[in-house]
């Protein structure tokens, strides 16, 4: 890790414990006005996820294409829906939050969570204070949780877009195999780049939010030349090119059976494994396509918060450098490994590698 990279992680880090204390004082304002305590975590973490939008932006200058009309896009931000995702990818939901900053929901963003990442620093803890349902993917036990966090929402005051992750796990060779050895024991037709879509996370949220969201919009991400884009890789500086083809859904054509919606879930998965094999085919997908313009609040908000931080630490560095003193510049090393570690720890949180599931297993073939 480079001495930039090790400052960017520095500001990350130590601006986002500042953010989650901050949060922690509004708590106070729940009981008095809670739509007021949204709001204000809306914005705080709006502050904290725009830095990593910022890094996919302007730092590697990642591209991202849309594939959809007008008509869709000119609903975007206007809104409360649902997102449906393809799982492919370490920097998937970056590619999503790129999206939601672009038009202006990143901050109120919402998705169904496995309840480990509650307890990663700055992640789990910021999306605690958004009221982020967190689930452990065992129905009797998420059951009760899942309808009171997704019920809490549905007077929530900004427009949300809810990310939900169908396939319950990042794609691997060796999930797609157990994965399509359930759907034969199903007799459920066979995907090539999706795993088997879980589909009671999709038809409880449907059904607790309906009123609330308008509609589903199914997003199929790709990249350009088979490239396979990592967390790291953006941190580095590696250019990508993300495509994404949208689609959007009203909920009034969706079913309101349960049965029906899932059966509904499984069809468009099966269209979304006809987008992929297009893609292979063509390199890209079919329809127009538009590229919605980065904005300058991501970069502006990174710069305050260098500003803030990196100042007081570049002094400090140099008091302790001029001091001569081999144990302060020691300590100030060892303070740099350790800040360094941590940064990378946090990367790992996305790695394929490190993304461990117990798809496949007897509990989960029950949660479809």
């Amino acid at each position: 890790m480079t001495f930039k990279q090790l400052l960017i992680g520095f500001v990350f880090v130590v601006s986002g414990l500042i953010i989650n204390f901050t949060q922690l004082c509004t708590c106070v304002l729940w009981p008095i006005n809670k739509q007021l305590y949204r709001k204000i975590n809306t914005r705080l973490s709006y502050s904290l996820w725009s830095q990593l939008v910022m890094l996919l932006e302007w730092w590697s200058g990642t591209e991202c294409t849309l594939y959809t009309d007008q008509a869709t896009v000119d609903k975007f931000g206007k809104e409360h829906v649902i997102i449906i995702l393809n799982h492919n990818y370490e920097i998937d939901f970056l590619c999503g939050w790129t999206m939601c900053e672009r038009y202006g929901v990143l901050g109120s963003s919402k998705v169904l969570a496995k309840h480990e990442l509650l307890k990663v620093p700055l992640i789990g803890w910021t999306w605690y204070f958004l009221e982020i349902v967190f689930c452990k993917r065992k129905w009797e036990e998420d059951r009760d949780t899942v309808f009171s966090g997704l019920n809490r929402l549905r007077d929530y005051p900004e427009y949300m877009w809810f990310l939900l992750y169908c396939e319950g796990t990042r794609f691997t060779e060796k999930k797609h195999e157990i994965s399509m050895q359930v759907a034969e024991s199903k007799g459920l037709p066979k995907l090539k780049y999706h795993l088997l879509p879980r589909t009671k996370g999709f038809t409880t949220t449907l059904q607790c939010l309906k009123g609330t969201v308008k509609a589903v919009y199914d997003v199929t991400l790709n990249f350009k030349d088979k490239q396979n884009p990592t967390l790291l890789g953006i941190v580095n500086g590696k250019k990508y090119k993300a495509d994404m083809s949208i689609r959007r859904f009203p909920v009034e054509e969706i079913p309101d059976d349960e049965k029906e919606c899932a059966d509904w879930l499984h069809k468009l998965y099966q269209e979304k494994d006809a987008l992929q094999e297009h893609y292979e085919k063509e390199g890209c997908f079919p329809g127009p396509t538009i590229k919605p313009k980065r904005r300058v609040w991501t970069l502006l908000n990174f710069l305050f918060w260098a500003t803030l931080l990196l100042s007081p630490l570049i002094n400090f560095a140099w008091d302790v450098f001029v001091s001569g003193s081999p144990l302060l510049i020691i300590g100030f090393m060892i303070f740099l490994i350790v800040a360094s570690v941590a940064v990378r720890r946090l990367i790992g949180v996305t790695e394929v590698k490190k993304t461990g599931s117990s798809y496949g297993n007897i509990e989960a073939k029950k949660e479809n």
